[in-house]
């Protein structure tokens, strides 16, 4: 009955859908704005389109495009932010919007340009404000993707019942005309807009496109993105297989943004400066995140300052140090684990712990752990002194707090009291194979926690 019901509804969509009524070729001359329709302060200059400051806007007129692609040059000035909009009405009554916002330093840092704004919001901008860059939208039946300087940045495919709330509600497949509008204080510069008529697609190509589609209505990550909330993986590694190229795949598929991590410490495989800089030089124009997971309690000498600034962010755990013997223990590793008196040794591991929040990194990963078998009763150990004693530590530090997928820590009442300290959060899957976390753990904590988007912490991305 549901692929009945999808196919239904796939025919229903074909026949009301009407076709391409405005043709391919040039939408702007480079000389005027008589193809468009413009409110603010839109003029033209050396054959360029600029919408300055707020409430700008240009609306193509008598345009009707279904499936298309449109393709543009765009640069923004400092404070230039906005949207393109498409399959919209001459007053922005209906649509998707597709971002237009390289300011790094925006507190909505997950909407950067390419984003097809809360239902693909990305975290990542890929140019700099007063850079000239190629942005194409492409709508293909019921697949929708966006490139920027021709890499994929957006690879969506709306499902037969898409979910929207609130002000999102209408941004749905459907046909209409393109808008450029500006909502920052500074400016955005548009040439060489151009667009492609594409053919229907045929009920054969639609339904293929929707077998594709994540079912919406029982996934959580769409709501994030409804929600406006950041949907950042902050803690993702190349390993088990997952290479870079199916990890920038799987994160667009499934909504999430990932931050690429790797290893570097001793017996990791980034172990000195020169590996550290091989691995952001290739990883630079991907797009991801770059963080940094520090390893061991050596990894301050191992790698420069320089260098690990290179990274977007650095994080380490409290998983590795010396013990009362002076043993190096790592304690994910029961043979190098050494607990005598489990009361003693859990005072240990909190001391350890608000040490190595002394350490200059960003982010506290894999939070809280507790080695095998103290893990059993994880509640018992951390008592509401020991609790009140890691966040105090960690309030004091000014480190974020990760909430771990890997190891589904730490518990509600770290997170609440560490929330309740003004502590920020970041999400992190601590992946050991190619299969990335859909984030349900950190989910549950959000909602549980009463977390939003203020709360998470906001990366220092560089391009």
């Amino acid at each position: 009955m549901k692929r009945i019901s999808i196919l239904l509804t796939s025919v229903c969509c074909l026949i009301l859908a009407s076709c391409n009524t405005s043709g391919s070729g040039s939408l702007f001359d480079g000389n005027s704005t008589d193809k468009w329709a413009t409110t603010g302060q839109v003029f033209v200059e050396d054959q360029v389109l600029t919408l300055k400051g707020e409430n700008a806007s240009a609306v193509l007129k008598n345009g009707k495009y279904k499936n298309f692609t449109l393709h543009m040059d765009v640069c923004t000035s400092p404070g230039g932010k906005g949207a393109v909009w498409f399959h919209t009405t001459p007053t922005l009554g209906k649509g998707y919007q597709v971002a237009i916002n390289n300011d790094r330093e925006d507190p909505v840092w997950w909407k950067m340009s390419g984003s097809l704004i809360s239902v693909r919001n990305l975290t990542k901008s890929f140019v700099k404000e007063e850079e000239w860059y190629k942005m194409d939208i492409q709508v293909d039946g019921n697949a929708i993707s966006v490139h920027i300087n021709g890499a994929p940045v957006v690879d969506y495919i709306e499902p037969a019942s898409p979910y929207r709330v609130g002000p999102h509600a209408t941004a749905t497949i459907s046909e209409g005309t393109f808008a450029i509008v500006s909502s920052g204080d500074g400016d955005i510069r548009i040439r060489n807009i151009e667009v492609t008529v594409l053919p229907e697609k045929n009920f054969t190509e639609v339904n293929t496109q929707l077998i594709q589609a994540v079912n919406e209505q029982t996934d959580e990550i769409i709501r994030l993105h409804q929600e406006d909330f950041p949907v950042l993986d902050y803690h993702v590694h190349l390993k088990g297989g997952l290479t870079k190229e199916v990890a920038a795949r799987q994160s667009r598929q499934t909504g999430i943004n990932y931050a690429i991590a790797p290893n570097c410490g001793i017996g990791f495989p980034i172990t000195n400066d020169q590996e550290v800089m091989k691995f952001l030089t290739e990883m630079r124009s991907e797009p991801f995140i770059l963080a940094m997971q520090a390893e061991g309690r050596e990894w301050l000498t191992t790698f420069s300052q320089e260098v690990r600034d290179e990274f977007d962010y650095v994080f380490t755990d409290a998983l590795t140090f010396a013990d009362h013997k002076g043993r190096r223990t790592r304690l994910w590793i029961p043979e190098e684990t050494w607990i005598d008196e489990e009361e003693k040794y859990m005072d240990l591991i909190v001391d350890r712990i608000c040490e190595v929040l002394q350490e200059p990194m960003a982010i506290y990963v894999n939070p809280c752990f507790l080695p095998s078998p103290m893990d059993e009763r994880y509640d018992e150990f951390w008592t509401e002194a020991r609790m009140n004693k890691f966040v105090d530590a960690l309030a004091k530090s000014g480190k974020g707090l990760e909430i771990n997928e890997l190891y589904n820590i730490p518990n509600k009442a770290i997170i609440l009291k560490a929330k309740e300290a003004g502590v920020k959060f970041t999400f992190g899957s601590n992946n050991v194979t190619p299969e990335v976390s859909d984030l349900s753990y950190s989910i549950r904590m959000k909602k549980e926690c009463g977390l939003t988007a203020e709360h998470m912490y906001k990366p220092s991305i560089k391009i």
